[in-house]
């Protein structure tokens, strides 16, 4: 069974506001990285670049999960979080532990939990930064103990995405062939 649906990706309007412009970047964005997933099976989803690179489109969609849950609830909405998929013990166990799990009941479930918890994680994002009436808020958590700005949030993450979905491109090339946006 392909992973997962095929999101629809809105080109970001040429001209607007600075909110609605970084909105809908990020949206877009967002949107691309679960393009770039579209059709392939979860062992494919699964599949590493290059040895020794631990990096794998499923590895991006957890890392991904963590980057929207520590950028919107930890250091903009203040909370304190649980990650999902690192640890202190394993830091980058968003991208280590793809496969790794004994415990994984199968590979098709895991991954459908995966694209739900970002799913959710996004979701959440929304909602807190929707809860801020401007760009200039600045969030309740701090980042290296320093405060952020919402509008700094929303450009790391436009930047974070577009890195990621570099990434994703070429994950996809080497798995099926597959290139574009």
């Amino acid at each position: 069974m392909p992973f997962p649906a095929v999101p629809e990706r809105v080109d970001p309007p040429f001209l607007d506001g600075e909110r609605a412009a970084v909105e809908a970047w990020l949206e877009f964005h967002r949107a691309t990285l679960l393009h770039k997933c579209t059709g392939l099976t979860p062992e494919q989803l699964g599949e590493r670049s290059v040895p020794p690179s631990a990096l794998s489109l499923r590895g991006l969609v957890r890392h991904m999960t963590e980057v929207e849950t520590g950028w919107f609830r930890e250091v903009l909405g203040g909370e304190q979080v649980e990650w999902a998929y690192c640890s202190e013990d394993d830091p980058d166990g968003d991208f280590d532990g793809v496969g790794r799990d004994p415990d994984e009941p199968d590979t098709a479930t895991a991954v459908a939990g995966e694209f739900t918890a970002l799913a959710a994680a996004v979701g959440a994002s929304r909602a807190l930064a929707g809860g801020h009436a401007s760009l200039d808020d600045v969030g309740l958590g701090t980042r290296r103990g320093r405060p952020v700005s919402l509008r700094w949030i929303y450009l790391h993450m436009i930047e974070e995405y577009a890195r990621h979905n570099g990434h994703a491109d070429l994950l996809r090339e080497r798995i099926d062939g597959a290139t574009g946006e």
